[in-house]
């Protein structure tokens, strides 16, 4: 960390309060920080972001990386200054304009925006000097975007979305396509930029044979759309997706030119459980889990369990519990509001002994969360807020 940053971070952190305002400061020890909250490991994190950068760069792709998942200005400034990163993917308005309003001059918006309120506050977005793009799968959709953007005097572009096998928004014919992106590209204040086609449902299949059976199913159909685009003068600028799970297939498609990986930056248990090609769990070498709710023990009156301060008020466990990183000797099993249950059958664990827990679920457990605690070598580096926190409108 330089000079200025540190002298920032002192800035932003004055007069706050270790246990109130925030669960650590700059400085103290891992073991004083207080549980439970969300700490990273900076080695671990560095070396993720610039491993996907290197790939990108290797592989002539851009990489957009997707906030939904971190949340964080400062995780995404990381991104684009140690990996390469060209802009950042959100789900909603409030959330975009969280990073618009920060400087973040390439936005996707990969979503479709339909509420007129939203779609008001999103055509005043390029005012932040940001270029700004949003997903559409339904004509209408169109004249409502190209309204507010000639209200306001800005321009959005736009990238028609492909449901190419997540099951959820998107057209599924070429056809479809072609007709969306006339639109677009008739109407004042729009720009036709490209083809949305992430295909999510596919992330978290175990097996790498698997996940490249969907993708090529989908490579296939966006091709068919892209050709169909080239033959009406509609070529794409962009076509865009990819995931952790799935990004050396659409890299090496031919059709994608811009990744939408999130998830590889944190890595968590439910993504760490699928294989590579050579059937080895990602987070065992592609990957290393550089996110971890750091909990205590606060109860050990059962001889043979523990329990700890991080329930479901800390995380979510949608896809699974979290584990007990770096112990073989001890399982977290269960939890409740504000207690999770760790299986200790030697009675190893102490009153007070902190642990790090990697969640079943990154995205949802860092949207309850207020602070990120950066530790490297022991010590509190930095704490970073969970910027768009919240923003779910």
């Amino acid at each position: 960390m330089n000079v200025e940053t540190k002298l920032s971070d002192e800035a932003k952190l004055s007069g706050l309060e270790v246990g109130y305002d925030v669960p650590a400061l700059p400085g103290m020890r891992e073991n004083e920080i207080q549980t439970p909250c969300l700490i990273l490991d900076l080695d671990a994190l560095e070396h993720n972001i610039r491993k996907m950068g290197d790939y990108a760069k290797a592989h002539n792709i851009r990489h957009r990386a997707h906030g939904k998942m971190h949340k964080s200005v400062d995780v995404l400034r990381l991104q684009q200054k140690l990996g390469g990163a060209i802009g950042v993917c959100c789900q909603k308005v409030s959330e975009a304009e969280v990073f618009a309003r920060a400087g973040i001059n390439d936005i996707l918006v990969s979503n479709q925006v339909r509420d007129p309120a939203k779609i008001d506050r999103l055509a005043q977005l390029p005012r932040y000097g940001a270029r700004i793009i949003v997903c559409v799968d339904d004509l209408a959709n169109v004249t409502e975007l190209s309204a507010a953007a000639r209200k306001h005097g800005t321009t959005l572009d736009c990238f028609v979305e492909i449901d190419c096998g997540a099951g959820r928004c998107g057209v599924k014919t070429a056809a479809d396509v072609v007709t969306i992106a006339k639109a677009v590209a008739s109407e004042p204040g729009l720009k036709f930029a490209g083809i949305q086609a992430y295909q999510g449902a596919m992330q978290h299949l175990n097996k790498y044979e698997d996940r490249k059976a969907k993708l090529d199913a989908a490579i296939a159909q966006v091709k068919e759309a892209v050709e169909a685009l080239k033959k009406e003068g509609l070529e794409p600028e962009l076509v865009s997706g990819g995931g952790t799970g799935s990004y050396y297939f659409e890299s090496g498609s031919g059709v994608y030119n811009e990744l939408q990986c999130g998830s590889y930056a944190f890595m968590d248990a439910d993504y760490g459980r699928i294989l590579d090609k050579d059937g080895k769990r990602i987070d065992k070498g592609e990957w290393q889990n550089a996110l971890f709710i750091l909990t205590s023990v606060m109860s050990h009156a059962k001889p043979d369990k523990a329990i700890c301060d991080a329930g479901l008020k800390a995380q979510s466990v949608d896809s699974g519990l979290p584990f007990v990183y770096g112990r073989a000797d001890v399982e977290y099993v269960k939890c409740s509001d504000e207690h999770g249950v760790i299986d200790d059958p030697k009675g190893l664990l102490k009153v007070n002994e902190k642990l790090r827990l990697v969640p079943g679920h990154c995205d949802p457990t860092c949207n309850v969360h207020d602070w990120y605690v950066g530790v490297r070598n022991g010590e509190v580096e930095t704490l970073w807020p969970v910027s768009a926190r919240g923003k779910g409108y």
